[in-house]
């Protein structure tokens, strides 16, 4: 039985889902314009209306943080970020520290915009940079080049963001270990307050799996993890989480409520929520419409744009929690696992002694963490907790 004895941290997810180019690598619900159209106003007409019905169903939460994230945000003018943001702020009301974090693409990234942006609350950028490298930047068919990437910097300079983060992939096409270094130095030496530096997977559906480029092998990501693992390290950069590092605790209060299981609501064509209900102690998830001219179409008829929706059992849970508690170095505590499920962790302790004993998880008192072999091989872990 789950028993919830509080809300939730509330975070909110505004999908904004054009591109100018739909890049080989992306699984994300995006539609590049030269194919879909670009229907901004209609667009945001839709969010207004989606959003107004959504935060009346939230009661008296507050929201922690605000992500508009796509797509490409940054295509989006800054009246209509604009406009969004007042009706999030009429009908609902904002931590006092909030985090309202847009992503940019270089490619679509203007001086005059950035400044305006921050003058309507964005208060933190996520630039979508990924090399440093004109043949890589290429090879991963991004509309932009170094010098593009490098004034989208500084427009964010600029407009006074103290806080910005700085999208790096490793592992690309052809790269050695030296290459993804480069990189690494080339965003530190831009001071962001955080960097997400991931590595390239091929995903389902895209470009690169039907056309798989020639990636480098296992041992070479590993020392290019390890490699740039210290030198993020020796550079004051602390890794929160496997692919988050943030300077003087920049962490993303937005991506930290979901690896803690706090809920999020997402507005927007193809968004995601994840919703607490303590009245009936009840986890919801639930999709909206992913085609943008039929998610307009839906919420102009007031008929629900939700295409998918699902209560979760209590034996899915735990490994739900896990799967995103277990990506942060520092793990969790007893009472998080608690908290953020309505359940007691007696329910996993079997598991628990298990990963332990494997040597992939460091448990002990309040505490429950991944090892650092748990963490190398995370899917292992994960794997105990699936029932």
């Amino acid at each position: 039985m789950q028993t919830f004895h509080q809300a939730l941290p509330l975070s909110l997810y505004i999908h904004l889902p054009w591109c100018l180019k739909k890049c080989p690598y992306c699984d994300f619900n995006s539609h590049e314009i030269s194919v879909s159209g670009f229907e901004e106003k209609l667009y945001v007409s839709a969010l207004i209306s989606d959003l107004k019905f959504e935060l009346s169903r939230i009661e008296d939460r507050k929201i922690v943080s605000i992500f508009f994230g796509g797509g490409t945000p940054s295509l989006f003018l800054p009246d209509s970020i604009d406009q969004i943001l007042n009706i999030i702020q009429s009908q609902s009301s904002f931590d006092s520290e909030i985090e309202i974090t847009l992503e940019a693409n270089p490619g679509a990234a203007e001086a005059a915009k950035f400044r305006e942006y921050r003058e309507i609350g964005i208060n933190r950028l996520s630039i979508g940079v990924q090399s440093f490298n004109d043949q890589s930047l290429n090879l991963l068919g991004r509309i932009h080049d170094v010098n593009e990437a490098k004034n989208s910097i500084q427009f964010c300079k600029d407009a006074d963001f103290e806080n910005f983060n700085l999208d790096i992939m490793f592992g690309l096409p052809n790269q050695k270990v030296d290459e993804a270094i480069a990189d690494l130095e080339q965003a530190v030496y831009h001071s962001p307050t955080h960097i997400s530096w991931y590595q390239l997977t091929i995903e389902p559906n895209t470009v690169f799996a039907s056309k798989p480029p020639k990636l480098p092998n296992d041992d070479i990501i590993y020392s290019m993890q390890v490699k740039g693992q210290e030198f993020l390290k020796k550079n004051n950069f602390e890794q929160y989480e496997i692919s988050a590092y943030a300077k003087n605790n920049y962490k993303s209060k937005h991506n930290l409520n979901y690896w803690k299981f706090g809920d999020y609501l997402g507005v927007g064509a193809g968004s995601h929520s994840k919703i607490t209900c303590p009245t009936n102690s009840q986890i919801e998830r639930y999709v909206r419409h992913k085609i943008p001219a039929r998610y307009i179409e839906l919420v102009n008829l007031k008929s629900s744009a939700i295409t998918e929706k699902k209560v979760l059992d209590v034996e899915e849970v735990p490994l739900e929690f896990m799967m995103n508690a277990l990506r942060l170095t520092d793990g969790i505590t007893k009472n998080l696992f608690f908290e953020r499920t309505g359940l007691a962790i007696e329910i996993i302790e079997k598991e628990l002694t298990i990963a332990k004993n494997l040597g992939l998880l460091d448990y002990q008192n309040e505490k429950i963490k991944p090892s650092l072999r748990g963490y190398r091989y995370l899917n292992d872990l994960l794997q105990i907790f699936m029932k």
